[in-house]
């Protein structure tokens, strides 16, 4: 079920709602063959994935280069080229995922929403350091192991952002024995205990 209100609240325009239902039949039609999202979480998906990533892409301004690691079913890496084709055609989406058939279902809705990407079948810790202004990921791996992806894969004055859910504190606490970092938490309009975590100046400790 579409939640308009939410997407209103995140300033969705006609065009873009256009190309997200697109996507929604795509998903639909790959799902049965590749587990993108469960089964259980695909009734819902215009609140949990759809509108849960659009809120990533308003954390920032939009940037020159975007890369989303472990990609899986687009969120919410193919989610920010759908609204980039619209609000931000100038940047680039670069979307990392190891799995060839994940691979293969995000260059097919990407290409037949009007989103430009570019995929990378590789893993995250092989592929070549990308030089993103922002990296996002979500439901991929703790905060401690994403930092190392962002050390390696981020600009020097680059930003994060990392959803995670209501153990997030915790999260941030282990990571500070391996890392030092500023995180700025917002707070997650699709989950009351879940956060955004906006991460700057990652430095090994």
């Amino acid at each position: 079920m579409m939640d308009k209100q939410l997407l209103e609240q995140l300033h969705v325009s006609r065009e873009t709602l256009e190309r997200l239902e697109t996507f929604d039949a795509v998903i639909r039609k790959w799902n049965p063959r590749i587990n993108l999202v469960s089964r259980a979480s695909l009734d819902a998906l215009w609140t949990r994935h759809i509108a849960d990533s659009v809120q990533v892409f308003r954390c920032v301004e939009p940037a020159e280069k975007w890369v989303d690691i472990g990609s899986g079913g687009g969120f919410p890496g193919l989610i920010i080229a759908i609204l980039a084709a619209d609000e931000a055609p100038d940047m680039t989406v670069t979307l990392i995922e190891s799995d060839q058939r994940k691979s293969a279902f995000l260059r097919t809705a990407a290409r037949e929403c009007g989103a430009k990407v570019t995929v990378l079948t590789e893993r995250i810790e092989k592929a070549a350091p990308q030089n993103a202004d922002v990296l996002s990921a979500r439901a991929l791996a703790d905060l401690s192991m994403l930092l190392g992806f962002s050390e390696r894969h981020l600009k020097t004055d680059g930003v994060a952002l990392l959803p995670k859910g209501e153990q997030w504190k915790k999260e941030v606490d282990n990571a500070r024995e391996q890392w030092r970092f500023e995180a700025e938490p917002v707070k997650s309009l699709t989950e009351p205990e879940a956060v955004i975590l906006n991460i700057r100046g990652v430095v090994r400790v």
